[in-house]
């Protein structure tokens, strides 16, 4: 069996509407326990913005590299003869270069003996397309002595069954991000990361 931080949690995982600030937080989680000496691997995503208006986002591996998640695209879908385009609203979803750069990071196992907490960020509509990411990531959620700190999106609508699959998980604890918790949350999330991994 898989150790086990208090009451069983083994990863911590973010939620709140878009915007309010689960990425920041994920990344400023990051920078506190690297400065612990805790071992990270895995990626996050970033808007792209051009003359003040949104473009698409990338993605960005922790250990510097970047490559286009999605894309604002003006094209109509259902052209015949193109190859399969995965779209979420306006935006075209680059899965070769999502796959290529998330997936090799999420496959590495750390050392034997050592520790290694995951960073997703995020868990999506748009990282979903991707089967070989579900794959990976319930590999990585179920794997003896993994650690994540994950982002998902706020329940609405259709719900995602990935997503909601991984919140009923008895070994995750969930943080609801809000405008009036977001810039008080960090020690938590820190101090609820290194439990997970004891």
């Amino acid at each position: 069996m898989a150790s086990a931080g208090a009451c069983g949690v083994r990863h911590i995982l973010l939620t709140g509407p878009p915007g309010i600030g689960k990425t920041t937080l994920t990344q400023k989680a990051c920078e506190a326990l690297q400065k612990e000496g805790v071992r990270i691997q895995g990626f996050y995503t970033e808007e792209v913005r051009a003359g003040g208006r949104r473009q698409g986002f990338d993605i960005i591996t922790l250990d510097g590299h970047r490559g286009p998640l999605a894309r604002v695209s003006k094209q109509p879908t259902g052209d015949q003869g193109r190859l399969r385009e995965y779209r979420v609203g306006q935006y075209l979803v680059n899965l070769p270069s999502f796959e290529g750069l998330a997936l090799p990071v999420l496959r590495a196992k750390p050392p034997s003996g050592t520790t290694c907490v995951y960073i997703i960020d995020e868990i999506g509509k748009m990282e979903m397309f991707s089967q070989h990411f579900i794959q990976t990531v319930l590999m990585v959620l179920d794997s003896p002595g993994s650690t994540v700190l994950a982002t998902i999106p706020v329940s609405k609508g259709r719900p995602l069954p990935l997503v909601e699959d991984i919140r009923r998980r008895k070994d995750t604890k969930l943080f609801t991000l809000t405008k009036e918790n977001r810039d008080s949350l960090l020690p938590e999330v820190v101090a609820a990361v290194k439990g997970a991994l004891h």
